[in-house]
């Protein structure tokens, strides 16, 4: 018998079946139910399904949207009923819990949903797709078009040239988690760039290229003298001489330290440079961890926690010292473990970058790229034998598979939602580099290597050369070898010969 349901306009049909016919129903199969708006959806009860009987052409009410995919042939159908039967459920299917309040976020959550479901399902007969519902990585359409990225930009690029050294990094970094030689872009490279070396992207820019040419461009001494104007008492870095400080300029300037192996002893005319021996690093870990709100981090004290954000404090301390000694001495590791899982959300599986925002293909790197340096603190914890309350804690807080996050569902919605297959039309450097990051974080295990001294000779760091990455390989893997990419991380062995300056 037909029905109204409350806040749609079409007519609905509510079949009344017996309980026993009911269970009989496989979970694979799509009802009606699971298309409806979030917060318009009851919860399913067993006795009855609901069925779509609209014809009405009114969409324009911002409470009334339902995904169409129109008529199917019986192929497509049959070859959609097996994608999903490989599917868990958890991917294709609404979370049972819901605030039915609406607001307009939650009107976009909803909708963001609803986009993502026929992906996420294997229900677009246009994708090929493995036997696990996962299309394949279209390397070959990524990488042509990341060598596009840098080459002769169109007119209306010109209002971001500033960030210029920016598109150089991301796409030789997404080039290279493919597999791609990047070494021929050398030449372009220092010729167009070579003034603007003391820049985060620039450097790890010149380094992916390699060759004495492009590493002879970075003056090391300059490159100090010009850290140690940026370093302020409180322990930050501003991102330029006079500019903002928060957490983004400690991240990068420990990453310059580390990759060009610089002294930790301040210029003497540093704004921190002080009789008692201040370094560069002289309260750079109080700096980086005080920004903690519900467990997240923010840029700066009394901020919105950001993934970004958290991604650069943790690894700002990993490249400070081992992960499982400085992590918990300075972070509350429950929090923020739960505050990271909470921006995971499901069916997606891809990660927001803060509360109650939207899912965004390049905090697959910002937050997924939390993970390693969490688990490396876990792991290193339990190779020292902690057994204290805190630590068992730790370890109840791993998933089935020794894992904080769904690798698996991050993998999904990255292959599933992030290519340009999808309806996500409009690509860019950014998000195709960030997005390769998270992939390949979620397809490798890291290791720290605790033995290895956390010291150089100069004085310098050498935490982030601890690190080594392993491939996950699970019985059943729910992607192809093929799709699996690369690994990058940088070389030091050219700075450390150099010695001194």
């Amino acid at each position: 018998m037909p029905f109204l349901i409350k806040g749609k306009k079409n007519r609905q049909n509510v079949v009344f079946q017996r309980r026993a016919m009911a269970e009989q129903v496989p979970s694979s199969s799509p009802s009606f139910s699971n298309n409806l708006p979030y917060r318009n959806r009851e919860t399913p009860q067993s006795g009855f399904v609901v069925e779509d009987f609209s014809g009405s052409e009114d969409t324009d009410s911002q409470d009334d949207f339902v995904v169409s995919t129109g008529p199917r042939s019986t192929f497509e159908i049959s070859a959609a009923t097996a994608y999903a039967s490989m599917i868990p459920d958890l991917f294709k299917t609404l979370p049972p819990l819901k605030d039915n309040l609406g607001t307009q976020t939650s009107r976009i959550q909803d909708k963001t949903i609803q986009e993502c479901l026929p992906f996420l399902a294997g229900e677009k007969s246009e994708l090929r797709y493995n036997d696990h519902g996962i299309p394949h990585l279209d390397k070959n359409r990524h990488i042509a078009f990341l060598h596009n990225a840098l080459k002769k930009l169109p007119a209306a690029y010109v209002a971001a040239d500033a960030s210029r050294p920016w598109m150089f990094y991301w796409s030789l970094a997404g080039l290279s988690i493919l597999g791609e030689d990047i070494s021929g872009y050398r030449d372009k490279l220092i010729s167009t760039m070579s003034h603007l070396a003391p820049t985060y992207a620039i450097l790890l820019s010149l380094i992916m290229v390699g060759g004495e040419a492009a590493l002879d461009v970075i003056d090391r001494k300059s490159m100090w003298k010009w850290l140690g104007a940026l370093k302020q008492p409180d322990g930050g870095f501003q991102m330029s001489v006079g500019g903002e400080a928060d957490v983004r300029g400690a991240y990068c300037a420990a990453v310059i330290i580390s990759l060009l192996n610089l002294p930790l002893d301040l210029p003497r005319d540093s704004p921190a440079w002080s009789e008692k021996g201040a370094t560069l690093l002289t309260n750079l870990p109080e700096y980086v961890a005080r920004p903690n709100i519900r467990g997240g981090i923010s840029g700066k004290p009394d901020a919105e926690a950001h993934g970004a954000y958290a991604f650069c404090a943790l690894a700002c301390l990993c490249l400070i010292g081992e992960p499982h000694v400085i992590i918990p001495l300075y972070l509350d590791v429950p929090r923020l473990i739960s505050w990271l899982s909470a921006r995971q959300y499901a069916p997606e599986g891809g990660f927001a970058g803060r509360t109650n925002k939207l899912v965004d293909g390049c905090y697959s790197h910002w937050v997924g790229g939390c993970w390693p340096l969490v688990e490396a603190c876990i792991e290193g914890l339990t190779l020292s034998n902690r057994e204290d309350e805190d630590q068992t804690n730790l370890e109840k807080s791993s998933g089935p598979d020794g894992d904080l996050y769904s690798r698996e569902g991050l993998i999904r919605y990255i292959l599933c939602c992030c290519q340009d297959t999808s309806f996500f039309s409009k690509s860019d450097a950014y998000h195709t580099c960030y997005v390769l990051a998270g992939l390949s974080s979620a397809q490798h295990k890291w290791h720290f290597d605790t033995k290895i001294s956390k010291m150089s000779s100069l004085g310098g760091l050498i935490s982030a050369y601890q690190w080594s990455a392993e491939s996950v390989m699970k019985e059943t893997q729910a992607y192809d070898e093929e799709d699996r990419v690369n690994t990058i991380h940088p070389t030091r062995e050219y700075f450390t010969l150099k010695g001194g300056f």
